[in-house]
């Protein structure tokens, strides 16, 4: 994780770096005069490691340290071995599994090529078996008698040495066939478990006679790794990507090479590497981040595969250093995470949210304090859901106030009714007036917070702006402001208002963290015409899911991003709830964020308005919601009359085909199929008595309702408790 992340406080601090230097003591006058060179054998004064370097010497070579660790790569942290060993453990596994199945098949080819073997061997035994030592002679002698048959002498010869050919292939083959009788009949005496040792015994050697070099006994299998990555690949793939020179005439020994500060060694499921890039070549590590296609197809594996990053000075890097990771497969697959917060009871917002995990499995963790956040991307990439995560850590606390708007207008953020202390649904006329509204109060709430912290002391507010102290002793609660679908409301507003309310979330974003404010936006289209570039470009944390192309992936994490490797266009469609986070100038990470469902979600919206009706916090919108009260107060209101009363919450009177529409919007499996009749059927059960069937809005008048004639059917004590 980033510095970000881990330190969320050093942020937005200015510090005078001229306070911090140590202030310069007179000291001796310099003299610029070469000074004379020490006669030789003196050493007065010098240091030990002064002596050994100096070039008189002759020990000095031998006596010099090696820049080389004590251990290995692999072997410098418990992680690194563990991780070795673990991928040991599944490599032997894997090949355990492989090969026993395949038994029948090795048993079968061994008696095949026990058969080769015993072949072999009998062709190879038969030259002695035969006395062919004494063949020669015996040929020899029988051409020269029949060169001179008269020759008595010679005939002798052969006929001598004839017969010692025979009786040495008598007691050879005599002595063979007695050995295989003898050794036939005590394995048939034997028991079965050494006649079983002794059959593996003579196959054993059989079977090697009997291999080719063709022909194995067991399968050549791949390891289950995907990934081999080696020093030389490395650099074979960086040369083909342009990143070395190549060719020239030279050998491959005297071509530049990368030098490797480690690796390459497992490192979890993966290979890890960090190199330096050759001196002389021009190449940095923002053009080796920039080639990370081009390296991915050399070595091999998809993009989305290779996880690379400079390292900078403050981890021991330069500008020429890489930190390299190659996973196995596909890092951001499988089953998600849950989120930690699912099973929290309580959480403070001053702490960084865990918000997911990188392809390594690293706990990412965001924080929200002094930030803005945007998230952005195609639809149905789990965008909604993971701006959820942020916002669902501030329910679990008590002292953070909820302003919510959606332009979409569904079920996603519904939940927050009961603890929202504004809740803006939709973006129609009346919801667009109700989020002007929101956003009004919002800057007076932020001018009187700033006006109360510029009153306090130094040394109760020294930094001039919000502190835990400060939030609880004088009831100012965080404020965290969020806004789903921007581009829904920015579409439907004329150009006058559209400007007012980009001016005011500005201000909002750019002033409001220091006073509390935790700015929460996203939208589907991150283009200039639907979230103007002012807006974005002030927005301190980025993520983007899936997007179009690098253009699109720009727009969300910022200009030139996908250059320095934060691209969220190589994401696929398989690729739900992962997006690149970016959470400053050159910090940024793939995240698989963690799962929230919608019903999760609106369980810890009930654990949040407990929250805060225990601390005296449910104000707003929430205080008066009539489906919470009635649960609170252990009654019941209809369904129908409560969503009706959500579909209406910022109009007094609205016409059936908006009100019919509104209700799909808010839950289509329910309300797909009603109309004006059903509706009003539906309605009268629950108690709802008409005073009028029309109603006037905008000098028009067509078939409505009315909102008091909905919240007539709710008990009065609910809506007494409720304010309404």
């Amino acid at each position: 994780m980033t510095e970000l992340a881990t330190n969320p406080t050093a942020m937005g601090t200015v510090h005078r770096l001229d306070d911090h230097r140590p202030h310069p003591t007179p000291g001796p006058a310099v003299d610029l005069a070469k000074a004379a060179p020490d006669p030789p054998g003196t050493d007065a004064g010098a240091s030990p490691g002064e002596a050994v370097d100096r070039t008189d010497n002759p020990l000095a070579d031998w006596l010099t340290l090696p820049d080389a660790d004590v251990l290995p790569a692999w072997a410098r942290s418990r992680a690194s071995i563990l991780a070795n060993v673990q991928a040991l453990g599944r490599l032997a596994w894997w090949h355990t599994r492989y090969h026993a199945v395949r038994t029948p098949k090795y048993l079968i080819k061994a008696v095949l090529l026990a058969a080769r073997g015993f072949f072999r061997a009998v062709v190879g035994l038969w030259p002695t078996l035969s006395a062919h030592d004494h063949t020669a002679a015996v040929r020899a002698l029988r051409a020269q008698v029949k060169a001179r048959p008269e020759d008595v002498d010679l005939a002798m010869r052969l006929q001598v040495a004839h017969y010692a050919r025979t009786q040495t292939r008598r007691w050879r083959f005599g002595a063979a066939a007695a050995a295989v009788a003898t050794a036939a009949i005590g394995v048939a005496l034997a028991p079965p478990l050494l006649q079983a040792g002794v059959a593996a015994a003579v196959m054993t050697p059989l079977v090697y006679l009997g291999r080719g070099k063709e022909t194995r006994l067991l399968d050549q299998t791949a390891p289950p790794l995907r990934v081999d990555m080696s020093a030389q690949q490395l650099n074979d793939a960086l040369r083909a990507a342009g990143l070395l020179k190549s060719g020239g005439g030279k050998e491959e020994k005297d071509l530049p090479k990368v030098q490797c500060t480690m690796g390459p060694v497992r490192d979890g499921r993966g290979w890890a590497v960090i190199f330096d890039m050759p001196r002389g070549g021009g190449k940095t590590a923002s053009d080796v981040l920039a080639k990370r296609e081009v390296l991915a197809q050399e070595l091999g594996v998809d993009e989305i595969q290779v996880i690379m990053s400079r390292v900078r000075a403050a981890k021991g890097g330069n500008a020429g250093r890489v930190s390299m990771w190659v996973a196995d497969d596909d890092p951001y697959l499988g089953t998600p995470t849950p989120s930690p917060l699912e099973k929290a009871e309580k959480f403070s917002i001053w702490e960084a949210v865990p918000f997911g995990q990188d392809a390594r499995g690293n706990r990412i963790n965001v924080p929200v304090m002094w930030q803005s956040m945007f998230f952005g991307g195609l639809p149905r990439r789990g965008k909604t859901f993971s701006q959820r995560l942020l916002t669902a850590a501030g329910l679990l606390d008590a002292y953070v106030r909820h302003y919510v708007a959606d332009g979409k207008g569904g079920a996603d953020w519904m939940p927050m009714k009961t603890v929202a202390h504004r809740l803006v649904m939709g973006a129609e006329d009346d919801a667009i007036e109700a989020l002007k509204a929101m956003l009004k109060e919002l800057l007076g709430e932020m001018e009187r917070r700033f006006a109360l912290l510029r009153d306090l002391p130094a040394s109760v507010c020294p930094e001039g702006k919000l502190t835990p102290d400060i939030m609880v002793r004088y009831n100012l609660p965080v404020i965290f402001v969020t806004i789903d679908e921007l581009q829904e409301y920015f579409t439907a507003m004329e150009r006058e208002d559209r400007e007012q309310v980009i001016n005011d979330l500005c201000r909002i974003a750019r002033r409001g963290p220091a006073a509390g404010f935790v700015s929460n936006f996203a939208s589907q289209r991150p283009d200039a015409e639907s979230v103007p570039p002012k807006l974005r470009e002030i927005i301190t944390i980025r993520y983007s899911t899936q997007v179009v192309d690098r253009t699109s992936s720009d727009m969300v994490l910022g200009k030139g991003k996908a250059a320095q490797g934060a691209d969220a266009s190589v994401l696929s469609e398989d690729h739900k709830g992962v997006g690149v986070l970016v959470t400053g100038p050159a910090s940024f990470v793939t995240v698989r964020a963690d799962y929230l469902d919608g019903p999760g979600f609106a369980t810890l919206c009930r654990k949040g308005r407990a929250l805060r009706e225990a601390a005296g916090q449910l104000t707003g919108d929430a205080a008066g919601d009539v489906t919470a009260a009635a649960e609170a107060a252990g009654m019941s209101v209809p369904a129908i009359v409560s969503d009706v009363l959500e579909v209406m919450r910022h109009s007094p009177r609205m016409f059936t085909t908006d009100l019919l529409a509104g209700l799909v919007n808010l839950d289509e499996d329910v309300y797909g199929d009603f109309n004006a009749e059903r509706l009003a059927s539906e309605l009268e059960a629950a108690g709802v008595k008409r005073t009028s069937k029309q109603v006037k809005i905008s000098g028009a008048n067509g078939a409505g309702y009315q909102r008091r004639d909905i919240e007539a059917a709710v008990p009065a004590e609910i809506l007494l408790s409720t304010g309404r």
